[in-house]
This record gives structure tokens, C-alpha cells and sequence, in this order.
């Protein structure tokens, strides 16, 4: 945090208001506008390049809120020899039209090379980008437009069902790929950005999204370029903002502070990937549009929820960055957190963003700051299994002998409402377990003076109704209820009412990101955190992780690939509650 408290943008009033200035002499001076914009589209538009129109009505894109988005998809009708030596050509496009320029800063990674350029791919190949768009890398790596392609190429895969002009809309879409080397705090660097993004543009309106994958100390000093010398004068600039924001309540407040200095709230699309996951998006469907399961949504009836997250492998290398931040800071106080507010929140007035924001809000505010006794932490060490031996967290070249960095925590927390009061809320996530799993699992409340509860003997927890969401892998919603196993005997047995997606549904299952940049690109923010909504989720673990930090408290230890620490079993004991993902019967 200290190269972001020391950042000049921090303290200069002259550089808090937004500007919209773009340097049009250095356009000149690099001779990068020498050349009419339409003598340098008609070197790389063919003449036959043509758009297909709107999609029918069956397939309508919607975004994540169920409103039609205008999209079309592209396809070149022609053949060239060099398919990557020609390119779109916007200027031709009808006047009035729009071009989307996307921006990975920090392409060269591995989030973009693995997540950001597949997923745009994955919108496009569907026709879910307009008509006219430009996709630029930005990063501090020399590299031509066609090594970005090369690389962009490597990780580039089509949808199972619409494998039959994959190679086709590849190579379109790698037409519109571009690269920029440039600093990430050089103001110069991004005005010459802004040249080429306007020549790519045509003169037409143009809306700007820049995704910032890069470290959270970098975050402010792309803002700044950005504003002062990349943003739209024609349409709208937005900015993706990846986790980790801060440290703490303070670091946190401190960054938002410096990015609102350059970005107005609305710019800011704080992205959480895991609100982009098709289950957590069904959560609220399934409660909301059920009548059988909104009545029970409450404290009479549910007698604990829990949140799940499990790693079958540990940090692999990367646990110079892990070490800074935790599995608490990591996944708990956002992934799990946000999965938590949206499960019990009230009904919104509508599905508008803010609507949604407002009553996730409610719930961060009404729940009590975590205290160490409710909360247990672990650390993996080395195991040898089958004949192969796996290292320790401490045992990774990149973490310090002596670190106490929990890479497992469990935490019970609890809701101060009418609904919610008394649940325990339980959150269990770690690395290096036996599975990896994410879900959500709903335990009920026994049935009061059940007729057959002879037949479970004096364990009660056999007959409870669970209510489980599976988020990865192999996405499911399944209830267990109790049933008569055939016979002429009275024996019970707990079965699954099962809704297995990949038995449903054929269609391949978006990854979160698709949703979350199309969300970002028609300015849908529902699934985006909100700056009041992250100082809520902050204040419930600063507390707990500066005593944490302040005490060196040592983390239990388990072994690699282990169920975690039995401490995590006493805090579910604690609470009358035993974990649903370790009764065997999943």
C-alpha cells in the first residue's frame, strides 16, 4: 500500500477533476495520422466484408438483468491468402454508428491470456459484441500485433455445439487485435494509445472499456492515464477493477479515494468473477420465482447455511502473491462474502442494479465483525500419498520459512435481522483439500414430532432436507428429502431430487467472465460491487485480520490433500452444526 499512499495523484487537487484532453499534435508528430483513415482501413477491408444481421428472435442476447441487447454476429464471406493480413473496417460502417474499443492493460499476463481474451472471443463467436469493436493489449512487454495474436491464438477455444466455423470466426476476430507497449503510469504512453484507438475508430462515436489486470498498486496510476489521456470525448469510459481492493477497511477507503479522483463511481466496475457463475446468478431465480422455497427462506425453518470452498492443489508457485493476501482476504471477504448477501438479502423492488446493491447492503451492515473464537485457520504441510510426495505451503521457494499465512479458514457469522437472527452463516475455504468443490448447502430444521424418526435411530441430522447448490464443478441444484425404500418393510432413505445442468441443458455453461465483460459493456452493474457495499464487507474482517496479523497467530496444520483441520469440525460442533460436504453421501 505504500507506493499507492505515495502516489502524487493522491494529494494533487489540480489532477481531481476528470479530464477529457487528448493531445491531437502528438497523433501528428508520430505520423500515426498521416495516412487518411480511409487509405489505411481499404489496405486491410476486403470489399466482400459484410455483416450478418440481428440473430432471430430465439436466440435474443440478453444481458444479465433479461434486457435485449442490440448484437450481431461478423462473418467474412470471402477467402484471402492471408486472413490475418486483412482487417475491419469501421469507417465504412453507416454514419452515426458506434465503435467499442476494449483495452486489456495488461495483456501479457496470465488472467488476460487466460480468462479476459477467451472470454471476448467466447461473446463474439456468439455474436454478442456490436457490430463495430477493437480490442487493444496494453502492457510493458515489446510485442507486434501479430505476436499478441499468436499468443491470444494459443488460448482460444469454441463453444462445443458450434464447432463448425471456429477456425472462420478466429481468425475475424483476431483481425481485430491489436497491441500497445507502453509504462503503466505514462501519461505519454496512453495519448499515444488514444491515437491509434481513434484511428482504429473511424471518427464515429466511440465507447471505451479498459480492464485493468494488474497488481492493485498499479491500479491508480492506469485511472489516471486513462483519464487524462485515454478516455472517450464521443461516448462513455469505463473501467474493470480486479481484486484484490486493499488490504483493509483503511488501505481499501484509501484506493477508492485516489481511483474517484480520475473515475466517477458509475466508471468503476469493481469485478468479482465469482457473481458472474451460472449458479450464484440462479440463486436468486430459484428464490424469487419459487413459491416453494421463498416461504422457507427464513430462520423459522432453515437452521444453518453454508459456504464451501475447496482447492485439490495448493499454491504452485505463486505463493509470493498468496502470502501478501490469505485464503481470507483471498476468497472469503469477496467470493464467499457476496455469494452470502445475495442468498439473504430481502426481496428487491426490482431487478435494477442499485435496487440489488441496496439490499446487499442492508445485509453486510446488519451482521457483527467477526471474533477470533468463531473463526479457525489452517495451513497445509507436506504429505506423501501414493507414492508421491507434495510440498508444503512453506516448502514453496516463494514463502518466507516462517510465514503464518492461513491457506485455510472457517468462520461462523451471523445476521442481525428479523429474518436471519440466530442462523449460524457457515464459510469454510482452503487449499490443498482432498476436492475441489464450491457450493452452497442449506440444512433445514428437523421436523417437529416426526412420526418416523425411530427409523434414523437418535442421529436426527440423517433425516434433515438439504438444499444444495453446486457452483463448480459439474454444475447442480439437488434437494434431499426423505423416502420409502420399496419394499414390503417401512425403511427410509435419503435420496436427491437432482437437476444436473450438463443433463439438462446441452448448451455449454458461459464462463463468468462472458457475463461480467458484457455486463460492464452495456453498463449493467448489478453484478459489480459498489464502493459502499465494499466498505461494508471490509469492516466485517479488518478486526479479525489485524488481530490475526498483530498476534502471529500459528495456523493448525494438515496435510496436503486432507479434509483441513479438526478445528474446523469443533467451530460447525460449537454451532450444532456438522458440515454437509464430509458426510460421504455426495
Amino acid at each position: 500500500m505504500a507506493k499507492l499512499l505515495s502516489n502524487p495523484c493522491c494529494y494533487s487537487s489540480s489532477s481531481t477533476t476528470f479530464s477529457c484532453f487528448h493531445n491531437e499534435s502528438l497523433c501528428s508528430s508520430r505520423n500515426l495520422a498521416a495516412v487518411p483513415i480511409s487509405s489505411h482501413f481499404s489496405k486491410w477491408a476486403p470489399n466482400n466484408f459484410t455483416r450478418i444481421q440481428l440473430r432471430s428472435s430465439n436466440f435474443e442476447l440478453r444481458s444479465s438483468n433479461g434486457y435485449p441487447l442490440n448484437a450481431v454476429s461478423l462473418q467474412d464471406e470471402g477467402s484471402v491468402d492471408n486472413p490475418l493480413a486483412e482487417e475491419a473496417n469501421f469507417s465504412d460502417s453507416a454514419e452515426g454508428d458506434s465503435t467499442l474499443s476494449i483495452t486489456v492493460v495488461g495483456a501479457s499476463g496470465d488472467l488476460a491470456k487466460k480468462k479476459i481474451f477467451p472470454a471476448l472471443f467466447a461473446l463474439y463467436y456468439e455474436g454478442w459484441l456490436p457490430e463495430n469493436f477493437v480490442i487493444f493489449g496494453y502492457s510493458r512487454t515489446n510485442m507486434s500485433d501479430e505476436e499478441l495474436r499468436n499468443m491470444i491464438s494459443r488460448t482460444l477455444t469454441c463453444r462445443i455445439d458450434q464447432r463448425e466455423n471456429c477456425d472462420d470466426k478466429m481468425t475475424q476476430f483476431l483481425k481485430r487485435c491489436f497491441y500497445h507497449s507502453g509504462q503503466y503510469n505514462s501519461e505519454e504512453h496512453f495519448l499515444e494509445l488514444d491515437c491509434k484507438l481513434k484511428e482504429k475508430e473511424g471518427g464515429g462515436l466511440s465507447n471505451r472499456l479498459f480492464y485493468l489486470s494488474v497488481p492493485p498498486n498499479i491500479f491508480v496510476d492506469v485511472a489516471r492515464c486513462v483519464s487524462t489521456g485515454a478516455s472517450s470525448t464521443t461516448g462513455w469510459t469505463r473501467v474493470i477493477v480486479e481484486k484484490p481492493f486493499g488490504r483493509d477497511s483503511e488501505s481499501s477507503r484509501e484506493l477508492t479515494r485516489c481511483l474517484k479522483q480520475y473515475l466517477s463511481e458509475d466508471q468503476i466496475f469493481r469485478i468479482d468473477h465469482y457473481l458472474g457463475k451460472e449458479l450464484v446468478e440462479n440463486l436468486s431465480v430459484l428464490r424469487f420465482s419459487n413459491l416453494v422455497f421463498e416461504p422457507l427462506w427464513s430462520r423459522d425453518y432453515i437452521r444453518n447455511v453454508q459456504f464451501i470452498f475447496s482447492e485439490d492443489f495448493g499454491t504452485e508457485g505463486r505463493g509470493g502473491y498468496f502470502d501478501n493476501y490469505g485464503i481470507i482476504r483471498d476468497i472469503m471477504q469477496n467470493h464467499l462474502l457476496q455469494i452470502l448477501a445475495l442468498f439473504a438479502m430481502e426481496t428487491p423492488v426490482s431487478l435494477d442494479a442499485e435496487d440489488i446493491r441496496n439490499e446487499k447492503v442492508k445485509v453486510l451492515r446488519s451482521m457483527k465483525p467477526l471474533l477470533l473464537e468463531d473463526v479457525v485457520v489452517g495451513q497445509y504441510k507436506g504429505h506423501s500419498k501414493g507414492g508421491k510426495t507434495y510440498l508444503g505451503y512453506t516448502d514453496d521457494p516463494t514463502v518466507p520459512n516462517n510465514s503464518v499465512t492461513p491457506t485455510f479458514a472457517a468462520a461462523a457469522l451471523f445476521i442481525n435481522n428479523a429474518r436471519w437472527d440466530g442462523v449460524p452463516f457457515l464459510m469454510k475455504a482452503g487449499k490443498a483439500l482432498h476436492t475441489r468443490r464450491a457450493e452452497i448447502r442449506v440444512q433445514f430444521r428437523h421436523v417437529p414430532g416426526n412420526l418416523y424418526k425411530h427409523t434414523f435411530g437418535t442421529d436426527l441430522d440423517l433425516a434433515t432436507n438439504e438444499l444444495v447448490l453446486r457452483v463448480q464443478p459439474d454444475e447442480a441444484i439437488y434437494l434431499k428429502v426423505n423416502n420409502k425404500v420399496p419394499g414390503l418393510g417401512m425403511r427410509l432413505d435419503r435420496s436427491d431430487l437432482n437437476l444436473l445442468y450438463k443433463a439438462r441443458y446441452t448448451r455449454e455453461i458461459p464462463d463468468a467472465y462472458e457475463r461480467l465483460l458484457l455486463d460492464a459493456i452495456e453498463g449493467e452493474r448489478r453484478l459489480f460491487i459498489r464502493s459502499d457495499e465494499l466498505d461494508a464487507a471490509w469492516a466485517l474482517f479488518t478486526p479479525l485480520l489485524r488481530e490475526l496479523e498483530d498476534r502471529k497467530i500459528a495456523p493448525e496444520l494438515y496435510p496436503y490433500g486432507s479434509r483441513g483441520p479438526v478445528g474446523a469440525h469443533y467451530l460447525a460442533a460449537k454451532h450444532n452444526v456438522r458440515w454437509g460436504d464430509l458426510t460421504g453421501e455426495d
